[in-house]
């Protein structure tokens, strides 16, 4: 079952991602180019608010009671993800993988290049 710590070096590994805690202590953020696409608690890994398609989000949270809309977020576009051992791993690493690309392709083409120079 996937953790705090296996969440954050699988968000680290990405190209152009930096970790910050821009909300508290407790909140552990990750930005790509410094556009957010993943945060949860340090303390109370309990679920991931991760970006994801609007009509996507509807489906997985028709097929996943562990996906919910995004928690303190725009909920047509941010799921909460939890992580109480009920979804597999591949999916929540391929959630994180959709929210990350969401962020990507929507970035100007000069911060793409950069990006691009870094992988």
């Amino acid at each position: 079952m996937i953790n705090v710590e296996t969440y954050r070096n699988y968000c680290l590994s990405k190209p152009g991602v930096a970790e910050s805690c821009p909300f508290g202590p407790d909140t552990l953020v990750f930005k790509v180019m410094d556009k957010m696409f993943a945060l949860s608690s340090i303390d109370k890994f309990e679920f991931i608010n991760l970006k994801c398609n609007p009509e996507r989000a509807q489906e997985l949270r028709a097929n996943h009671p562990a996906i919910q809309p995004g928690y303190h977020m725009n909920k047509q576009h941010w799921n909460s993800v939890y992580v109480d051992g009920t979804l597999p791993d591949e999916l929540i690493y391929e959630l994180i993988d959709h929210s990350y690309e969401l962020i990507v392709d929507s970035l100007p083409k000069k911060l793409k290049l950069e990006l691009e120079g870094l992988s």
